[in-house]
């Protein structure tokens, strides 16, 4: 299991935010006095490794943004309404926000169906990043445990749910200024900038042989080719459920 990370003094966010009996209607959502676009972007004009915000749509970001229920006072929710996600590190990470041509999934659809099955009900976890390597990054919202609004890794060298003991807001400041090559050193490869530069952001690499078997261990000596991100999750769930690792469906 990687080391838990160090938890930085952000506000914190908590799944209770989704726990809607009634969706409230968009100009609710939307802050205009305090927005945390405003801080999202210092965060990010401030940050040790590369962020490339990618463009959004204002229909789509509208609709994302009714859809997951969150206001944009808070970082998600300035993410989703002002951004069509996020970069990270030459796209190695992607954050999800309203969708964009290169980031093709809005947060709340690429949950349907996962974490929820209707928008509006509450999620017993919540999809907000993964990375070229085929890892997941989920808030519990109850599945893991209860530390409810933090974290957790679905890393592809385990496939385990790591705890990470961050908040959304903690968790941006990782993917900002944390030191990835130390957190990554096991999942990335020879050149692995050069290709994953190329690589769509609905898309992911899956190695054979499996990285969480012996003979997967060396990045360098096992095969990869890039598969839909969505192939990915269900696969990894599977041989989860295959190995008996599976806890309240996950």
């Amino acid at each position: 299991m990687r080391k838990v990370l160090t938890a930085f003094a952000f506000s914190f966010f908590t799944l209770a935010t989704f726990s809607q009996n009634k969706m409230r209607p968009l100009d609710q959502l939307i802050n205009k006095t305090d927005p945390g676009w405003t801080l999202v972007q210092e965060w990010i004009r401030n940050a040790k490794n590369n962020v490339e915000v990618l463009p959004c749509d204002t229909a789509k970001a509208k609709d994302a943004l009714y859809k997951t229920q969150v206001t944009t006072r808070s970082p998600m929710g300035a993410i989703i309404y002002s951004t069509g996600g996020l970069l990270i590190d030459g796209g190695w990470i992607r954050v999800l926000g309203s969708g964009s041509r290169k980031l093709n999934r809005t947060l709340p659809e690429w949950n349907k169906g996962k974490s929820f099955k209707e928008f509006g009900k509450q999620p017993s976890f919540l999809l907000v990043a993964d990375d070229a390597a085929g890892g997941f990054f989920a808030i519990n919202g109850g599945a893991f445990g209860s530390d409810a609004g933090k974290v957790y890794y679905l890393s592809p060298d385990t496939i385990e749910w790591e705890p990470l003991d961050l908040t959304y807001s903690a968790f941006l400041n990782f993917c900002f200024n944390g030191d990835l090559a130390d957190f990554y050193k096991e999942l990335r490869w020879n050149d692995w900038k050069t290709e994953v530069a190329n690589l769509n952001g609905n898309m992911v690499y899956n190695f054979f042989p499996f990285l969480w078997t012996k003979e997967g261990k060396d990045i360098n000596k096992v095969s990869r080719k890039p598969i839909p991100v969505e192939e990915q999750f269900s696969f990894t769930l599977d041989m989860r459920k295959q190995l008996g690792l599976t806890k309240n469906g996950l």
